[in-house]
């Protein structure tokens, strides 16, 4: 990974877009009398999630309910971290979530429900994902993911022919590699590149919090089972892998569903690192919508199906989105911008399997421009 801030967006045109739509967004909030952020529903939201995951892995430590009744309440628990995911923890790790940054800072600890650590995830998001979006090899969302190729400006093998099939079982692991390995292979890795700013003394706190939070998590979920409510490892452990796989599909196709999909760039910077666009047109470019007017999938999803208003505004709490999305759409389309979506997340699914289908087909980038 090359070293944050040695690609730059240069807006040659002076292009008025941001600032025009960002006034007229603004003005939106000041007329509403509204505030950015978090408002009842989402409070009412919040709690439902954590419920969705709490409550089940209580009812299960409390009664030891049948196998099957168990894996049915690992099964919600996924959907839960999924919600959580989605919507507080990253909503709170925006700064989207209250106005108050001691509320932000513990919403977003929320993430250690899913047994992963803040400080890398905000590196990765907020930093790699938000300032590069769909630049190579900057983002760290489209890194290619063992045999799953994101990018059509990375290597190609044969295999990856077939990772329309298969790139849905890797989805399905990508929250329990985070807790088992990501956290400490990005924390080496943010570290030497220098996207970790962080003092030594800072990243060796931030190193004994992540083993300490490591070891608490799975405590929690096997330790304290075992020994204290005499729960079979066995059945823990297929709950578990139920539960992460569960949730990694949700997220890793959600995510997807709004960059690795048909009509979405991914531009390369010049030799100077530079790329040549304004950075929030450039956001228009690579992001797409999806199902809209679906309230009940941008309820569970956290407005992440809004994501172009996510990715120009990601400090307004996702509950104000489809408010906001028509001034942004009438505001590109006045100045000749396009405002990319799908109307229904089975148009998203299946622009995204055929994106997976044409970068498995692609020439290797450096062969190609050998």
């Amino acid at each position: 990974m090359k070293q944050k801030g040695k690609v730059r967006f240069v807006n040659k045109d002076k292009n008025l877009f941001f600032p025009t739509l960002k006034k007229r967004v603004d003005d939106y909030f000041t007329e509403k009398c509204l505030s950015k952020h978090a408002d009842n529903q989402m409070v009412i939201k919040t709690v439902v999630l954590l419920s969705a995951y709490i409550l089940p892995f209580l009812f299960i430590l409390m009664f030891n309910p049948p196998f099957i009744l168990s894996l049915f309440l690992w099964l919600l628990m996924g959907f839960g971290i999924g919600g959580i995911g989605m919507s507080i923890m990253h909503d709170a790790n925006h700064g989207a979530y209250s106005a108050s940054e001691s509320i932000n800072k513990w919403m977003g600890h929320t993430i250690n429900l899913a047994g992963g650590g803040v400080l890398n995830w905000k590196l990765q998001h907020n930093v790699l994902h938000h300032m590069y979006t769909n630049v190579v090899p900057m983002d760290e969302d489209i890194q290619d993911r063992l045999v799953v190729r994101l990018s059509p400006h990375t290597h190609v093998h044969g295999f990856h022919r077939f990772q329309w099939i298969y790139a849905f079982f890797f989805y399905g692991i990508l929250t329990l590699y985070w807790v088992v390995a990501k956290d400490f292979v990005q924390f080496v890795t943010f570290t030497r590149s220098g996207v970790n700013t962080q003092t030594r003394r800072e990243n060796a706190n931030t190193l004994i919090r992540l083993i300490l939070m490591k070891l608490a998590y799975f405590a929690v979920f096997f330790f304290i089972p075992v020994y204290f409510f005499d729960i079979a490892f066995g059945e823990l452990l297929a709950g578990f892998l139920l539960m992460h796989f569960t949730a990694g599909l949700v997220l890793t196709v959600i995510f997807q569903l709004a960059h690795t999909v048909e009509g979405t760039d991914h531009p390369l910077a010049n030799e100077k690192g530079i790329i040549e666009n304004d950075w929030a047109i450039h956001q228009l470019q690579t992001t797409v919508n999806f199902s809209r007017s679906n309230k009940w999938l941008s309820w569970y999803v956290g407005g992440l199906n809004f994501q172009v208003e996510h990715h120009l505004f990601p400090r307004i709490c996702h509950v104000h989105y489809p408010s906001i999305a028509p001034i942004v759409k009438q505001t590109a389309e006045e100045f000749g911008l396009v405002y990319l979506e799908n109307e229904s997340f089975n148009d998203a699914f299946q622009s995204h399997v055929s994106t997976l289908r044409r970068f498995g087909r692609l020439p290797d980038w450096n062969e190609a421009i050998g």
